[in-house]
């Protein structure tokens, strides 16, 4: 459909003033929001000045690739605020965002001249004016005058959400651009069958392939690593930086070659039988049987025919014979996990097997040698159940030769971004979906949940993540959390944006007993609230004010108080001020 031009000025018009309502700036925080996306305010003399290194160091073609694809990306982000507001107005209402965003951003000022697009077809022309290119511009005051187009970003930028929009690949030419002397940029856009000479511009979409080179050698350079640290390849989804995880990892090495009974401890959810699998696959028993047993699982009355197996005849119900775990394991490794809610009777088993290394079947006395390596895993203080007289300490002290401690997912910050991805990967793969990761705010909240459930339940998460968010988006707040999963934030305190929630009761308790024991000081507390309420009201201090039952000027008191607390901290630590803050409503 093709739209007057005085109309498409109208809707442009229009579409400013929604998405300025979408920009959230928070001066307490130092963050800026546009929808669920975190934004920057960057020097354009900075950007220009990193723009002239890259081209000065990789040379012209390889710069104009690498800043049209940054463009692109950015251009796809965007495309997913259009699509949120296509539920709600026209197509051209809609495909306006991108242009207006792009305004909005400081990049260019935007005029539509010529826009026809139909969605359902496929088929679009778009024809826009570009002032103020802020890309044009600076690559004159570097380079001169330059023979060819220059503003790859925002080139890279309009294909990008123009093909993410219409769902094909679109591509735009600049036939006039500031760099090139004239007084403003011109841009046409045309799905790429449209254009003839196509392929010599959609080069600079694809990544060079110095970069392929690059990720070989960095591979091979881990590949001589694991090499020279003699250490077998962990499982996939057992990845991790963190220091806790790195020494649990180290230590599960060390234990791999040799036969030492080892006991996992940690969290439900932490992956000990991911460990115990890993331990089993690096060891000497690779090639034989991995048994696996939770012994919580089993009823008391039965878990010795499992483990030790059963003659037929031994008991009401046994009507063959069939061997135990052990048996199964011979050669191999056995995973006893949740070992502490073992019988009595029952450990009193165990301990005879693991001295002798044979056992008995139920309703037989023929004892069967077996040579079994034990892992045993628990989520339970076995000391103090030792203490309790639930536990044999002589099975305790057995079992106990190789300590491995697995850190809680709440202790490995640094690793929730990298599993969260692989389990991203994994489930867009079993569900056949697209999705592009996160939203900023997503990934905020997944830093800032304290994971009670630990990586079962982002693994769990992330799959409910997938399963809700429509294809070709990003996974938001709402996508991964359940009712369950936001009861449980708050009772640590926390609200599904990853910052404090001062409305729920169980969170204000907490507060309380943080001011009590020392752990938050009653400023802090203080300077908590006004942030939160300032925040929530986006600026307003109006609106803050009356949130905290507070005048306006009493608000607006206490927010200097803090700056001008915040100012001398930093010039004491050798700092400057952070300078004026920015305007509030």
């Amino acid at each position: 459909m093709a739209v007057p031009v005085s109309k498409l000025h109208s809707i442009a018009h229009a579409a400013s003033d929604d998405l300025r309502a979408r920009v959230h700036f928070c001066p307490e925080t130092g963050q800026i929001w546009l929808h669920e996306h975190r934004m920057l305010l960057v020097h354009a003399e900075a950007q220009a000045l990193l723009r002239k290194e890259l081209i000065d160091s990789l040379g012209m073609d390889r710069a104009r690739g690498l800043l049209t694809r940054m463009g692109y990306a950015s251009g796809l982000r965007d495309a997913e605020l259009a699509r949120t507001r296509a539920e709600n107005c026209s197509d051209i209402e809609a495909f306006m965002t991108g242009p207006q965003l792009h305004t909005l951003e400081g990049i260019v000022h935007v005029t539509p001249v010529r826009l026809e697009l139909d969605r359902t077809s496929g088929s679009f022309y778009g024809e826009f004016l570009w002032e103020n290119s802020w890309e044009g511009q600076w690559h004159r005051h570097h380079y001169g005058i330059h023979s060819e187009p220059v503003c790859w970003t925002q080139i890279g930028y309009a294909c990008g959400y123009t093909s993410a929009f219409m769902g094909r690949p679109i591509l735009y030419k600049e036939i006039e651009c500031a760099g090139m002397g004239h007084p403003n940029c011109r841009i046409i856009g045309k799905p790429v069958d449209e254009w003839p000479d196509a392929a010599a511009h959609m080069r600079f979409f694809r990544p060079e392939a110095i970069a392929d080179q690059l990720i070989e050698l960095q591979t091979q350079v881990v590949q001589l690593r694991s090499t020279i640290a003699g250490k077998e390849k962990l499982p996939g989804e057992m990845i991790g930086n963190s220091p806790a995880f790195a020494a649990a990892c180290d230590l599960l090495g060390h234990a791999a070659a040799s036969q030492i009974t080892v006991l996992l401890l940690g969290e439900t959810g932490v992956g000990k039988e991911m460990f115990a699998r890993a331990l089993h696959d690096m060891g000497t028993r690779r090639e034989r049987a991995f048994v696996a047993v939770n012994c919580a699982a089993i009823p008391n009355e039965l878990v010795e025919s499992e483990l030790f197996g059963v003659e037929k005849g031994a008991y009401t119900g046994a009507l063959v014979t069939r061997p135990g775990r052990f048996e199964r394991a011979d050669g191999g490794s056995l995973f006893l996990d949740e070992i502490g809610e073992l019988s009595l009777p029952t450990q009193s088993k165990l301990l005879r097997v693991l001295q002798e290394g044979e056992i008995e079947r139920l309703g037989d006395h023929r004892t069967r040698k077996v040579n079994v390596r034990i892992i045993a895993a628990t989520n339970e203080d076995l000391r103090q159940r030792v203490k309790d007289g639930r536990f044999r300490s002589d099975l305790y002290y057995r079992l106990n030769a190789y300590q491995v401690q697995i850190p809680p997912l709440r202790e490995r910050k640094e690793d929730i971004s990298l599993l969260a991805k692989r389990f991203l990967e994994k489930y867009c793969a079993l569900h056949a979906k697209k999705l592009r990761g996160f939203t900023d705010k997503a990934k905020r909240a997944l830093l800032t949940y304290p994971w009670p459930g630990n990586i079962r339940e982002l693994q769990n998460m992330v799959e409910r993540g997938v399963i809700l968010a429509p294809s070709g988006t990003r996974i938001e707040v709402d996508h991964l959390f359940s009712a369950c999963a936001e009861v449980r934030a708050r009772e640590f305190g926390l609200d599904m944006q990853g910052g404090l929630d001062l409305h729920q009761g169980g969170s204000t308790a907490a507060l309380c007993q943080a001011v009590f024991n020392g752990v938050m000081t009653l400023d802090q507390l203080e300077t908590m609230l006004i942030e939160t309420a300032v925040d929530k009201s986006r600026g307003n201090l109006s609106a803050a004010a009356r949130m905290l039952g507070l005048t306006r000027p009493q608000l607006a008191y206490r927010l200097k108080r803090l700056h001008d607390a915040d100012a001398t901290e930093n010039e004491a630590a050798g700092g400057t001020s952070a300078g004026p803050q920015p305007a509030m409503r």
